[in-house]
């Protein structure tokens, strides 16, 4: 209980800091709105290999702009030496990135929230037919995605081009889970629910959370600390 109210507290602490300057959402959630239309210029709404190929188009769009969230995860914690004085405090790593990993992953999933009716509008989808299991694909995928851009961004906060590093680290590491959430989101805002001829992605989601989760947080002490 102890680790998890120090996760807890961390979280409350990156979320208040992001939603008084909105400095990452705001570049986030404009970045993600602007993407939108500009595909939906490229391929022709009423088409149908337009609705195959949304479910890519949409998380395409959501990693992207989920970056520029989780780059400000460390990186904010830079100034006055803020982020020494976290590591010095009495509180562990692991509750240290649980904290931060849950407070990126409610900023990046608000984005993603307010980006899927956009979606829907720009790409004539009604994509609310199978939304319990399209929400429980964007979960899945959005926890991959925060955890392993959270663990990127504690080793890039140090490097001047951390903007460039963190995406080079986190999308080779993420491609399993951004597959498995493509082919299950191209089905899912087409109106075919979660069958057995798809359920391997859904557990292999499920997998990809579970096992990066337990590695990022055995390790993320030694690599706060290096």
């Amino acid at each position: 209980m102890h680790f998890l109210r120090q996760a807890g507290v961390i979280a409350a602490k990156d979320l208040r800091a992001e939603l008084r300057t909105k400095e990452a959402i705001n570049s986030s959630l404009a970045f993600a709105l602007v993407i939108l239309l500009m595909f939906s210029f490229a391929f022709d709404p009423l088409a149908d290999t337009t609705r195959e190929i949304s479910g890519g188009l949409l998380w395409i769009v959501f990693a992207f702009a989920g970056t520029l969230v989780l780059n400000r995860s460390f990186a904010r914690e830079l100034p006055n030496d803020c982020l020494d004085g976290l590591i010095a405090a009495p509180v562990s790593g692991a509750a240290l990135f649980l904290g931060k990993a849950c407070a990126n992953f409610l900023l990046v999933l608000g984005v993603q929230l307010v980006s899927l009716p956009v979606f829907g509008i720009f790409y004539n989808v009604p994509w609310t037919r199978q939304f319990p299991e399209l929400l429980l694909v964007l979960v899945l995928g959005t926890w991959g995605l925060t955890v392993v851009g959270t663990v990127s961004s504690a080793l890039t906060v140090n490097i001047r081009l951390r903007e460039l590093m963190l995406p080079m680290l986190t999308y080779p590491i993420l491609f399993p889970a951004l597959l498995g959430a493509m082919q299950l989101t191209a089905g899912l805002v087409a109106g075919n629910p979660i069958g057995p001829d798809n359920l391997g992605w859904l557990k292999m989601m499920v997998g990809f959370d579970v096992i990066y989760t337990a590695v990022s947080l055995a390790l993320v002490e030694t690599i706060l600390v290096s």
